[in-house]
């Protein structure tokens, strides 16, 4: 049995953790709840809580404030379909469990949401007015994909210091070649019918430099004793 004992134990396939494989279940259960609840139910949540551009450019409904803050987080958990929501849950599996260990739960769950809103804060900025509807979760993804490109173990980087210069050549080259995607995406359009966009270049484009610009601050905020 000696042979075996020299043997590097198999990892667990899911090593995400738990604050991520918890944001995945609130995407896939908001997702399952809309497809059973009856068409007409499912239409009015798109309706009600899709971020709509529109909305704001008309001041608002008789729901007052709340009615025109909520959307900017309640979009994050809408999908249009099976495929819109298991290319966002990947992306977060593959991206989020390095920003949730370096940050800790709550700051990384903070740091999802705020680059969700900055995404369709952007969206509206670009798009004020605009009758359509943005849903899912890309634009906060975004953010923690650009947090965690920073957190990428890059020549140069150590476990203590490990976010990349936001002025480095891998950060310089991979955002560019992201920016890239996104306009040609957006040149092309992609809809997903009823007057509802999953995929809106504006609100990854406000969720990804939000991600960049604030990795260094929930860093700062996460590893207090490291700040120089």
């Amino acid at each position: 049995m000696a042979f075996l004992q020299g043997e590097t134990p198999r990892e667990p396939f899911l090593r995400a953790p738990i604050s991520v494989l918890l944001l995945i279940g609130m995407l896939v259960s908001a997702h399952i709840i809309r497809m059973v609840v009856p068409a007409a139910m499912s239409d009015e949540v798109l309706t009600q809580y899709a971020f709509v551009p529109a909305r704001y450019a008309a001041g608002g409904d008789a729901g007052g404030l709340f009615s025109l803050a909520i959307p900017f987080v309640s979009h994050i958990f809408l999908h249009a379909d099976v495929t819109h929501l298991a290319v966002n849950c990947l992306w977060l599996l593959a991206f989020g469990p390095v920003v949730a260990r370096r940050f800790g739960a709550g700051l990384f769950l903070l740091l999802f949401a705020i680059c969700g809103i900055a995404g369709a804060a952007t969206f509206l900025a670009f798009n004020w007015g605009l009758p359509a509807g943005v849903i899912g979760a890309s634009g906060a993804i975004s953010g923690i994909m650009a947090a965690g490109l920073r957190l990428f173990p890059w020549p140069g980087s150590t476990a203590q210091r490990p976010l990349t210069p936001l002025l480095s050549s891998p950060i310089l080259l991979f955002s560019a070649v992201w920016f890239a995607t996104n306009f040609i995406f957006g040149l092309t359009g992609f809809g997903a019918g009823g007057g509802i966009l999953q995929i809106a270049w504006q609100a990854h484009v406000g969720g990804f430099v939000t991600g960049l610009l604030l990795s260094g601050v929930f860093d700062t905020m996460a590893h207090p004793s490291l700040e120089s």
